[in-house]
């Protein structure tokens, strides 16, 4: 279909307020090369492997360009551990091909969400754009633009090379009447994901894709616009579809699109100068991990949670079938609540959806109250294909409960845990807790036996110590909520929260993974060391050492991508900014292709768009070189830098209803408090000041008003603990 010129963007001037309120008050702007923006990809060759494609995704939709196969949230066939992401067919797997030779130019632009094919030729420019709809999440789209570059009255065709099929193994598809001249089929998935569940539907509305487009001879110019439109029922693809039609006839398809990125990416960014490398990296996390999650605007409250290959992956057999894992709670989640409270939110949700499904697993094991599955897809029932993981990685469960906590340290939002349902998730873990450990009279202390560790290398082992220390910190948390909520806590939640195992070699003065574990025996991935962060197990320096000391030179090399950045923060922690680097730069290992895409294995092998090893890359980035660690009363921090890092800026940093801008650069530090133009509905706004430890000083955060220090440690805190959002 012709589409109009793109209507103008009045507020396109907006994305500019944030970046340049921070560099008028701290300082000269972060520059960014012209010729090499950061923020956009770009080839003149594509990647051999085709895995390596640029996913594009939306939270309700995911592709991998070109790909004749895409992903809908939710949308699973299969049964038990044969679930996994429904394949649905795309009609946008389509080339765009010219018979005299051309240049080409393959670029994705994470500022705007969109991937652009350029074929370059003295008589003309083509270009094929590709985008997931960032505000109306049930929409990809495809547009033709087509430039005549010299004058001339002959007519210039393109052939458009499609893959497509209306078939799926997964679904079996029907075709319905044509709707406003678009094509329409209609299917359900051949088997649920339960016994006696119910199968899923899907309707699939695109606009005709013709072999060729042609600019005619009196055209200096044309654009063409394709939509594909993915839904559960006729109706609601219908009334998609007629939104793509009124937005290509307004011209505001795409700039609808961009505006909805802009909104992002105004609310948070991450920066750094002197390594263009890290900075590219960092950028092709955040646009990956947002690319996850849902829109801002989504008010359907059905978020089906993020795989480790996010939704652009997940077929039968393929990155761990389309399952939300660990992965999601642990690794993805706290780079996403820094920022953005709404999407934080719609994780727990998910969660919260599940409560009948972990009731069920539980119940299956002999334990009472809530057992998350290792692998979970819609009802929270176990669907892992091999029974041990759900059986003994049980660290699932303090994993998810942990993701709440630091929502209601970031929030205070108390509404989470009352109408969200978010208590029950709580205190369900905690009955579990307590029906699982086991008392030990010799040791005068309970056990969690038969377990396995996230260092899977491992099984059937007895107290995992990061088990242990996830279950102590999520029986303290359910007290502590039920105190706040006025619930009766039973007694038992406090007792084994302080009488549970936590392994220490007093004599090696270090954390062994389990007990029995023996020095230098090699191990998986990140486990021991991650008592220090994320979970912040109270130990010594000399301590925090020597775990890392110890684990890091029997760590797999070919591991999981997200290990390096936990070995990373712990260095960080500890001062040491270049070994921390060192290690850090590891991950780079993991990024494959131009398009910044990670694989699971830094051979490229595994799961790939591996959002798990991003979200730990950018953890130690967030959490690390700021010391941003969330606690009940505060947000704590510790800035350090390497030295090839001149400068970092966080924008956007989410705490008691206000956003911070934040600035490091060599010893000097720089906050500023954002002034709110609106604010969340359920989160109260405190006033903050900061607080620095060496020398006690108090500063209150005012709207605009920059507070400049020199680099210590501190935190963000209430300014008046006599007006605490906590609810006394």
């Amino acid at each position: 279909m012709p589409l109009p010129p793109y209507k103008r963007l009045i507020n396109k001037e907006k994305i500019l307020v944030p970046y340049l309120l921070l560099s008028a008050l701290c300082g000269d702007h972060l520059t960014m090369a012209d010729e090499s923006d950061p923020y956009t990809f770009t080839t003149d060759t594509l990647p051999t492997d085709p895995r390596f494609l640029p996913p594009l995704a939306n939270g309700k939709l995911g592709w991998r360009v070109y790909n004749n196969i895409m992903h809908m949230d939710g949308v699973y066939n299969g049964e038990g551990g044969l679930c996994h992401r429904a394949d649905v067919p795309s009609p946008l797997a389509v080339s765009l091909e010219m018979e005299e030779p051309a240049q080409h130019t393959y670029s994705l632009d994470t500022h705007q969400g969109i991937f652009t094919h350029t074929l370059s030729t003295a008589n003309v420019t083509a270009s094929q754009s590709l985008y997931a709809h960032r505000y109306y999440s049930n929409m990809m789209v495809m547009e033709i633009l087509l430039v005549r570059q010299v004058t001339s009255e002959e007519p210039i065709t393109v052939k458009l090379v499609s893959s497509f099929t209306p078939e799926s193994k997964d679904i079996v598809f029907q075709p319905a009447p044509d709707y406003r001249g678009g094509r329409h089929i209609q299917g359900q998935t051949t088997t649920a994901e339960v016994p006696g569940g119910s199968c899923t539907s899907v309707h699939l509305i695109w606009t005709p894709i013709t072999s060729s487009l042609t600019l005619l001879a009196e055209q200096s110019q044309s654009r063409w616009g394709f939509i594909l439109v993915a839904t559960n029922s006729a109706q609601s693809a219908k009334a998609s579809f007629d939104e793509g039609l009124g937005l290509m006839a307004s011209g505001n398809l795409r700039p609808s699109h961009q505006q909805a990125w802009r909104e992002l990416w105004i609310e948070s960014t991450v920066e750094l100068a002197g390594n263009e490398t890290l900075s590219k990296a960092v950028i092709g996390c955040m646009f990956y991990l947002l690319s996850a999650f849902p829109s801002l605007h989504d008010t359907s409250n059905l978020f089906g949670g993020v795989s480790p290959g996010g939704l652009s992956n997940g077929g039968d057999g393929q990155d761990y079938w389309g399952h939300v894992f660990w992965d999601q709670d642990i690794w993805m989640y706290p780079g996403i609540a820094l920022f953005y409270p709404k999407l934080a939110q719609a994780v727990l949700e998910y969660r919260v959806r599940t409560i009948d499904g972990a009731k069920d697993n539980a119940e299956k094991q002999g334990y009472k109250g809530l057992k998350f599955p290792w692998e979970s897809a819609v009802t929270g029932r176990e669907v892992c294909p091999e029974d041990i993981y759900g059986e003994q990685e049980i660290h699932i469960n303090g994993d998810v409960t942990l993701a709440f906590q630091h929502y209601l340290y970031l929030t205070q939002d108390l509404s989470m845990f009352t109408k969200g349902r978010g208590s029950e998730v709580i205190w369900g873990v905690a009955d579990y807790w307590v029906s699982r450990v086991t008392w030990s009279p010799e040791e005068q202390s309970y056990h969690l036996l038969g377990v396995m560790p996230p260092d899977e290398y491992y099984y059937n082992v007895n107290n995992s110590v990061y088990t242990n220390t996830v279950a102590k910190f999520s029986l303290q948390f359910a007290v502590e909520l039920a105190e706040l909520l006025q619930y009766p806590a039973p007694k038992e939640w406090q007792e084994v929260a302080e009488q549970i195992k936590i392994p220490f070699d007093e004599e090696s003065n270090y954390h062994p993974e389990y007990d029995g574990y023996v020095k230098g025996y090699p191990v998986k991935q990140a486990d021991t060391v991650m008592l220090g962060y994320p979970l912040g197990l109270p130990m010594s320096p000399e301590v925090r050492k020597n775990d890392l000391e110890l684990y890091e030179p029997v760590t797999d090399p070919h591991g999981p991508a997200m290990t390096w950045g936990m070995y990373a923060v712990g260095w960080l922690e500890l001062g040491e900014a270049e070994k921390a680097q060192q290690l850090l730069e590891r991950c780079f290992n993991n990024i494959q292709g131009p398009f910044q895409v990670w694989s699971e294995s830094s051979d490229g092998s595994g799961a790939v768009n591996f959002l798990t090893g991003m979200g730990g890359f950018l953890q130690a980035v967030l959490f690390g070189y700021s010391g941003f660690r969330i606690r009940k009363e505060c947000l704590s921090f510790s800035p350090i830098l390497p030295t090839d890092i001149s400068e970092l800026r966080i924008r956007g940093v989410s705490y008691l209803g206000n956003k911070m801008d934040w600035m490091l650069r060599g010893d000097e530090v720089c906050i500023i408090l954002r002034k709110q133009v609106t604010k969340s509905k359920n989160a109260k706004r405190c006033d903050l000041q900061v607080v620095l430890k060496a020398s006690g000083t108090k500063i209150p955060l005012i709207p605009d008003q920059p507070v400049t220090f020199h680099r210590e440690a501190g935190h963000i805190c209430e300014l008046d603990s006599a007006n605490s959002c906590w609810p006394m």
